[in-house]
C-alpha cells in the first residue's frame, strides 16, 4: 500500500511539475495581453504606447451589411526601435466628453473577417500591425453613442485614444488578433 501511494505521489508530483512548466511557457508566450515584462537578452522588446500611433482604415474595402459595420485598426511603430506585438487589443468606448461608457469586447473572428490567431509580430520603425474591428448598429435596448475609442495594445496598461463617432449596439465590439495585414474585399 505504501509503495502504491508513493508511486502515485511521484506521478502526481511529476504531473504538477509538467503542468507548471506548461503554464510558465504559456504565460511567457501567451500572457502578453495581461502582463508587461522587461525583454530577456536577445528578445525584441514589447511595443510601448509611447512609440505607437493608432488609426482606422477601410483599406478600400467595405465592411457594412446586415446592421453590422467594420474597419481595420492599425498600430504603427513611431519609435526609432524595433518592437513586438502579440495578441489582441483591449478596447473601451468613450462618449464625446471622453467618459468611458459600458463596453464589452469579443476576441476572435468578426462578422466580416476570420481571426488570424495570435502570432508575434516584429514591427520595425514605421512598420504596422492590423486587426479587424466590427460592431452592430441595430436597434437594441442599449445603444451606445461613442465619440472615441481607447486602444490598449497587447502587454500594455496604457492606451491610445482615437476619434470613433459610431453608434454601437449594447456597446459590444469584436476584434481579431493583430496580424501583418487584414484582407478586406
Amino acid at each position: 500500500m505504501l509503495r502504491s501511494t508513493l508511486g502515485r505521489t511521484a506521478a502526481t508530483t511529476a504531473a504538477i511539475a509538467a503542468i507548471a512548466a506548461t503554464v510558465a511557457t504559456a504565460t511567457a508566450v501567451g500572457g502578453a495581453e495581461t502582463a508587461s515584462a522587461a525583454p530577456a537578452a536577445g528578445r525584441t522588446p514589447t511595443c510601448d504606447v509611447s512609440g505607437l500611433r493608432a488609426s482606422l482604415t477601410d483599406k478600400g474595402g467595405h465592411q457594412n451589411g446586415m446592421s453590422h459595420e467594420g474597419t481595420v485598426l492599425v498600430l504603427t511603430n513611431t519609435s526609432g526601435r524595433t518592437c513586438a506585438l502579440y495578441g489582441y487589443p483591449g478596447l473601451q468606448l468613450e462618449d464625446a466628453r471622453h467618459q468611458a461608457v459600458g463596453t464589452s469586447t469579443s476576441w476572435g473572428s468578426t462578422y466580416f473577417i476570420p481571426d488570424p490567431g495570435r502570432s508575434t509580430l516584429v514591427l520595425k520603425p514605421g512598420g504596422s500591425a492590423e486587426a479587424a474591428l466590427a460592431w452592430a448598429h441595430a436597434d437594441a435596448p442599449r445603444m451606445v453613442q461613442a465619440g472615441y475609442l481607447r486602444i490598449t495594445p497587447p502587454a500594455s496598461r496604457d492606451h491610445l485614444t482615437i476619434p470613433f463617432e459610431k453608434t454601437v449596439t449594447n456597446g459590444h465590439l469584436s476584434v481579431t488578433a493583430f496580424t501583418d495585414s487584414i484582407n478586406v474585399s
